[in-house]
């Protein structure tokens, strides 16, 4: 999973149920955008291998085992006591929260120290496992490494230089034209404010938060909760314009029923990428 889509409800369900079932499973947080925690070195490296070792878990357990034998509010004490050393040395006390064994950070790129730790995990029994890995998107690729957004998709472009050789249009893009409006129709009412979810530069709405940056919200990877987000500023007085790209919306239909249409909100939809692609 990536750590952009840690943002949405669906990740957080499955892992309460993963955690609930106590299954045999391990997940890998891919975490490129340094969104937790930035690349580390050998010695998190060295800790992350040997938390995710046979020595160390079996040694967890047997202490587990021991601090049951103690009285009530003792053990609990011990148990709080390790989770809260975990996590200070580790991070990660959400996931363990959630019923996860947290392994990392590691840095995904140097396979010295990610390979063994992820033969552990494969060779341990136990429940859920999350294996937090740091990489950085386009690395091995200098133009993408220094601008990994334009390299997210690329039309055709100059293996050497990088260069994306982009078709001039004869018209103005539809989102240039969006967002330049909703700049001039903010700029007469305060009331207008612009949502989107993890998408401004593909809907215009980038252009509208450099105009505007207070009445701008970028909720992430979270379509549901931007649409239901739009109706309450509604219900308050405000004019919320909700940019998403058409497939992803599709994830919002309910809310757009519910939160919505059935109370008759002045939401604007503003769908962007709805023709043939």
């Amino acid at each position: 999973i990536g750590d952009g889509a840690m943002s949405a409800g669906m990740a957080y369900e499955a892992m309460n149920n993963a955690g609930a079932m106590h299954s045999r499973l391990v997940v890998i947080l891919n975490d490129n955008d340094m969104s937790i925690a930035p690349p580390v070195g050998a010695m998190s490296a060295y800790l992350a291998r040997l938390v995710s070792g046979k020595t160390y878990r079996s040694l967890r357990e047997t202490a587990k085992q021991l601090t049951r034998k103690l009285p009530k509010g003792l053990s609990e004490k011990a148990a709080r006591a390790e989770e809260y050393a975990r996590g200070f040395w580790t991070g990660g006390t959400m996931f363990e929260e959630m019923g996860f064994y947290y392994v990392g950070p590691i840095d995904g790129h140097n396979l010295d120290h990610l390979l063994p730790v992820l033969r552990n995990v494969r060779d341990t029994e136990g429940g859920p496992v999350l294996v937090h890995v740091v990489t950085q998107k386009g690395k091995g690729y200098a133009p993408a490494e220094a601008s990994s957004d334009k390299y997210h998709g690329v039309v055709t472009f100059d293996v050497v230089t990088g260069a994306q050789a982009k078709p001039k249009a004869n018209a103005p893009a539809y989102t240039k034209v969006f967002g330049q409006s909703l700049i001039r129709e903010a700029d007469d009412d305060e009331r207008i404010v612009a949502i989107t979810a993890a998408m401004p530069s593909g809907t215009g709405i980038d252009l509208f938060g450099k105009a505007h940056p207070t009445r701008t919200f970028d909720v992430g990877i979270a379509e549901q909760h931007a649409v239901t987000f739009a109706a309450g500023m509604a219900t308050e007085g405000y004019k919320p314009f909700v940019a998403i790209y058409s497939t992803f919306l599709q994830r919002a239909y309910d809310q757009i029923v519910h939160d919505v249409a059935i109370q008759n909100l002045p939401v604007r939809f503003a769908m962007d990428r709805a023709g043939l692609v």
